[in-house]
């Protein structure tokens, strides 16, 4: 009966970490994304070819790549996480509709709606114990 009662307690404590470490797989996945945007602009504009006649289409280019460099960065550290998320979100929501819009790729459809499922967690759960967040709420 100990035992259960002392697993119990460091499971209480330890919950927090493998949330926190999906948030940072989460920034290295968009901070990786944007650096491959930002090394080969020409893979970022044969995805957005189904919407290159829109109003705006270089505003989305130049949107895209450093929103997924800073935002995962933001993400990885737990600062301002609700926010780096929220501007993800765009992105992602165009991302799902690129494989509607032009050739359906399920591989990418399926990442694409993992990472939205995973930034609409985030956006409700936050940052987590082990951010940069916590950290500065604790230091109030």
């Amino acid at each position: 009966m100990e035992t259960i009662k002392a697993l119990n307690k460091w499971a209480n404590v330890h919950t927090s970490i493998p949330i926190d470490l999906l948030r940072i797989g989460l920034g290295v996945f968009l901070f990786a994304k944007g650096i491959s945007f930002m090394s080969s602009t020409q893979i970022l504009m044969d995805l957005l070819s189904p919407f290159q006649n829109w109003a705006g289409g270089m505003l989305i280019m130049h949107y895209v790549a450093p929103a997924h460099f800073i935002g995962g960065l933001l993400i990885i550290f737990g600062l301002l996480t609700r926010w780096a998320i929220a501007a993800q979100l765009p992105i992602l929501l165009g991302a799902i509709a690129i494989n509607f819009a032009g050739d359906m790729q399920i591989g990418n459809l399926v990442l694409a709606t993992a990472t939205f499922l995973i930034c609409i967690f985030f956006l409700v759960y936050g940052s987590g114990k082990h951010s940069a967040d916590y950290y500065f709420k604790m230091q109030q």
